[in-house]
């Protein structure tokens, strides 16, 4: 992508991109990610079904509002999703044109910084993924490095200060147009209910930007902890460091705290510690995981939200035969274990049973039987085996099978 850029860079700075941004090839591209991503519709009620009908016409449009400069982006529609414990994460939902020239400006300017991100940076990054970022954090356990400096930033992508991160775009980018849209966004209105206003710091969640404007602000991190003799691995805002003592670990998180007040951001007081990991009640976790005491475990957040999508699909009043429920089932279970197949294995089996059980709720209720929860004769008569034949994915063998195949 860079050579595609042409030879709009002199000093190290990037001068001319915006033709790049509204070229119709950058435009269909972009426009393919969106309607291959879906979501919800902006505050305009433009749908991506309903986008798609006149796709060639919106983007010719559009490409000219780019072009002479009259482009300005719709408010965000804020909604809420659950967090977890009563909690919710504010999300912010763009119109299908703003995801669109989003993108486009992602197409163009990602190269760019992806030039200069560091090895330890995992997260939103091109043939990068949580299972890389898992590896370093193994592998470095293995060698020694028990020592962790497990660090939370507080509403990291809400308080990234504006002004500072236009500064980093601009060591690489000099194309006004680039940073007048980029101002832009960072800009947007927000509107919830009969609430409208406009953020003073953050990037907004839920922005196709926004993960590429984190990494840069966090580059600087990355720059300081990559290198010294400890290991380092970031996704996203969510890192650990590796240190063999903990003299080593302590001063690293003091390098850290510095660089987080330099920067204007805030460490988590209750979500931040050091800790050996090799002993019991020391661990940490790191995407989805839990390690200690020498162990892979699934965290019990992650472990939680399976066992409410398990119940999501196994109500009792469900509709659907018990056929359609299994696949359904097998499509959340297979992904699940997918990526937490590295677990310790006696999580499976827990699971499994668990499964098990909510099946055999849905057919007592269908057989109009009282009664709640396992019973000796739920089991006899639907057996462990009624479910093996109708190809329930089961975990545990699921986990006996990889393990005999490596």
């Amino acid at each position: 992508m860079l050579a595609a850029l042409g030879n709009g860079v002199r000093g190290g700075k990037w001068h001319s991109l915006i033709d790049k941004v509204y070229a119709p090839q950058t435009l269909w591209a972009a426009w393919r990610r969106v309607a291959a991503n879906k979501g919800a519709a902006g505050i305009d009620r433009v749908s991506i079904e309903r986008f798609s009908v006149n796709a060639d016409h919106y983007l010719k449009a559009l490409g000219q509002e780019l072009r002479n400069g009259s482009y300005a982006p719709t408010p965000i529609r804020r909604v809420h999703i659950p967090k977890g414990k009563g909690k919710t994460r504010p999300l912010g939902i763009a119109t299908v044109k703003d995801r669109i020239v989003q993108g486009a400006l992602k197409l163009v300017i990602e190269p760019i910084f992806e030039k200069d991100f560091l090895h330890a940076s995992f997260g939103f990054r091109p043939e990068r993924s949580c299972k890389d970022a898992l590896r370093v954090v193994d592998q470095s356990l293995k060698d020694g490095y028990t020592w962790v400096v497990d660090a939370d930033l507080k509403s990291y992508f809400d308080t990234i200060p504006k002004h500072r991160l236009l500064e980093l775009v601009k060591e690489r980018i000099n194309d006004p147009n680039v940073l007048k849209l980029l101002q832009q966004f960072l800009d947007q209105e927000v509107i919830e209910g009969m609430k409208r206003w406009t953020p003073v710091s953050g990037t907004p969640q839920g922005s196709g930007l926004s993960p590429l404007l984190a990494n840069l602000y966090l580059h600087g991190l990355d720059e300081i902890l990559s290198d010294g003799p400890h290991r380092y691995a970031r996704f996203a805002d969510d890192f650990v460091v590796m240190c063999r003592t903990r003299e080593e670990a302590d001063k690293v998180l003091t390098d850290i705290q510095d660089w987080v007040n330099r920067q204007e951001l805030m460490l988590h007081p209750d979500k931040t510690h050091v800790g050996n990991c090799a002993v019991k009640g020391q661990g940490f976790e790191f995407l989805g995981y839990r390690f200690e005491a020498g162990r892979r475990w699934v965290r019990p957040k992650s472990l939680k939200a399976l066992r409410d999508k398990v119940r999501s699909l196994t109500k009792r009043t469900r509709s659907g035969s018990l056929d359609t429920i299994i696949r359904e089932l097998n499509r959340t279970l297979r992904g699940w274990f997918g990526y937490f197949k590295h677990a310790n294995r006696s999580t499976f089996r827990a699971v499994d049973g668990f499964v098990r059980r909510r099946l055999r709720a849905v057919l007592r209720k269908r057989e109009k039987r009282p009664g709640f929860g396992r019973t000796a004769s739920d089991h006899k008569r639907w057996p462990n085996a009624f479910f093996a034949k109708q190809r329930l994915f089961t975990l545990h063998e699921a986990y006996a099978f990889a393990s005999q195949s490596q």
